[in-house]
């Protein structure tokens, strides 16, 4: 963090969201509808 200026904040963020959504997507059936979720919520 000291040398460089940079973070991995949006990756966290990412990371958070889906670990959200897959809390609430408990009963998906498939990793597809998984996946469409994931990309509606972080895009």
């Amino acid at each position: 963090m000291w040398r460089f200026s940079r973070n991995n904040g949006i990756t966290e963020g990412f990371h958070r969201k889906m670990n959200l959504i897959q809390s609430k997507a408990y009963g998906f059936r498939s990793f597809l509808n998984y996946r469409l979720r994931v990309l509606a919520q972080c895009s």
